[in-house]
């Protein structure tokens, strides 16, 4: 690597590989959230169609800029992205549903969801924060803002 191609970015290249391992494993949960999230949107039936059916796309359509958001930095750190299929269902907790679910299931699902990205994002949280990387930092913070008040306001639907 040349001089100028080389990131020195007051990182080191442990610490941003490290780093970049994690935010892997977010976008992946990310990203099959959001694809869950979509599927549930189009699928969605019941007596809470409508109000599931704009919940589900406002969430969609947030953890779509999301990914984009998390892949640009893990490119910022130096490291290629993983982008496919194969490579977020590797990493991932996130469960594909089996067939469709009902309403109330698919409210559950997301909820376990939004939990796996908090969990993820916990458990990166202190390895970027001792790196001193605190634009990751940063951004962990705004995801677990996200997804802790999403969590909340599904938990909220299913109380009756």
């Amino acid at each position: 690597m040349t001089t100028l191609n080389r990131i020195n970015i007051g990182i080191s290249e442990e610490d941003r590989k490290q780093i970049a391992g994690g935010l892997s494993t977010l976008l992946a949960d990310s990203y099959l959230l959001y694809l869950k999230t979509q599927n549930f949107h189009w699928n969605v039936v019941g007596p809470m169609f409508r109000t599931l059916h704009l919940e589900f796309e406002s969430e969609y359509q947030e953890l779509a800029l999301a990914v984009d958001t998390i892949a640009e930095s893990i490119r910022a750190l130096g490291f290629p992205v993983p982008a496919t299929f194969d490579e977020f269902q590797k990493r991932s907790s996130i469960i594909e549903p089996v067939g469709v679910p009902h309403a109330k299931e698919m409210i559950h699902q997301l909820v376990a969801g939004q939990e796996a990205i908090l969990t993820t994002s916990r458990a990166l949280f202190p390895i970027a924060e001792k790196a001193r990387d605190l634009a990751t930092v940063d951004l962990l913070t705004k995801r677990m803002q996200h997804h802790e008040k999403t969590a909340w306001m599904l938990r909220s639907m299913l109380e009756e």
